[in-house]
């Protein structure tokens, strides 16, 4: 492997490291994503029972629920190191690209984490189906992957403005919202029994998002990083 390349890899584990010992400290961005998704999921649960709901409205309330708790924690990884003055300590240590991977390795991680609790707990509270779990399980995969290259660029951009929260969802929306109906429609048809067959037009759709989205972000990820 080039030196350049063992440079890039080992800053951006660096930065990854950084943000996660931060992470442990605080718990700030695990404790808001947990909460919200928790809450949100039982709250869900409790007003709908389990009356066996259709695959398409079990689908639309995962994937809402996983929408909102990333808005809910993930723009924490910029809007810390503006907070804490510490951005242009990291702009000279490291470079654009070696950032960007080491807050989306980040982002992941947090969302991984969310998902390997919320995902159980969904499946308990509404009763939905289990039969077709690897399909499944290779869509959530590509939905996480895809949450987090959107987002981590965005967090980049609102990470300078006043009111952070609020926007941060207000971008992310419409960048994601062809993610979220490419998961859906994935997500009713897994949860309806279908193979994983019938589903390959959504899992090509989903890795050409996951591709073009990162791909995109570390194309500008520069130009938002040292403006």
């Amino acid at each position: 492997m080039p030196n350049s390349s063992v440079g890039l890899v080992s800053k951006a584990f660096a930065v990854f490291a950084k943000d996660l010992r931060l992470e442990l400290r605080s718990r700030y961005a695990l404790n808001a994503i947990l909460m919200f998704g928790v809450t949100t999921l039982a709250v869900v649960s409790f007003s709908l029972g389990q009356a066996g709901l259709p695959p398409k409205l079990l689908a639309a309330l995962f994937w809402i629920i996983m929408f909102f708790s990333a808005m809910s924690g993930l723009a924490h990884v910029f809007v810390r190191e503006e907070e804490a003055g510490t951005a242009l300590v990291l702009k000279l240590r490291a470079e654009p690209d070696a950032i960007y991977w080491g807050k989306l390795i980040f982002n992941f991680t947090l969302l991984a984490i969310m998902t390997a609790i919320i995902t159980p707990m969904f499946f308990i509270f509404t009763d939905a189906p289990t039969g077709n779990i690897g399909p499944f399980l290779a869509v959530l995969i590509l939905g996480v992957i895809g949450l987090c290259g959107a987002t981590t660029i965005i967090a980049a951009i609102i990470a300078k403005v006043a009111v952070k929260g609020a926007l941060f969802a207000v971008l992310s929306f419409p960048v994601l919202v062809v993610l979220l109906l490419l998961l859906v429609g994935a997500s009713t048809k897994v949860l309806d029994g279908r193979p994983l067959a019938d589903i390959f037009t959504e899992i090509q759709g989903l890795i050409a998002y996951c591709v073009v989205m990162i791909t995109a972000s570390i194309l500008l990820f520069k130009f938002v990083w040292l403006e």
